[in-house]
């Protein structure tokens, strides 16, 4: 397993980052190789990504979610493993701090290349680094999910 960890500060409230992300059929507006996402259930969400040329499907399930601190997730079919959480700390009234964990296993060669040459982790940077704009500029969620996962 290889882990990644980055995090990043955001421009608008705690509540508005994390309704943010709880709407999780908008991530291929901010992140690379990620071409669709559906949200199946409450906790079941399905990716389909390409990402350096290599294509997966997965199904990804919420394991814990608490509004306005933290989601966490783990793949439970498809071609991908991985799990991780992303938590939101309020820095003030107007600004969050980002924060994502992720443990995942590269498959085959052209992804534990690309793991080694540290991909993963400069992808990850930008994915945030392209949430911040995302969500900055528009100012406002695009919807939001406050339920609760334990």
């Amino acid at each position: 397993m290889s882990q990644v960890e980055e995090s990043i500060e955001v421009g608008v409230p705690v509540r508005t980052a994390y309704n943010q992300w709880t709407q999780f059929e908008s991530f291929p507006e901010f992140m690379s190789g990620v071409d669709r996402i559906e949200q199946r259930t409450d906790t079941l969400t399905h990716w389909v990504t390409s990402v350096n040329g290599v294509h997966k499907e997965f199904d990804a399930e919420i394991t814990e979610q608490i509004p306005d601190e933290r989601v966490a997730w783990t793949t439970v079919g498809g071609e991908a493993r991985q799990a991780g959480v992303v938590t939101f700390h309020r820095l003030d009234d107007t600004r969050t701090k980002v924060m994502l964990q992720m443990d995942f296993h590269p498959d085959g060669i052209t992804e534990k290349v690309g793991d080694k040459l540290g991909v993963v982790q400069r992808q990850t940077k930008s994915d945030l680094e392209r949430f911040k704009k995302f969500i900055e500029n528009r100012g406002q969620e695009t919807g939001e999910w406050r339920g609760t996962v334990n």
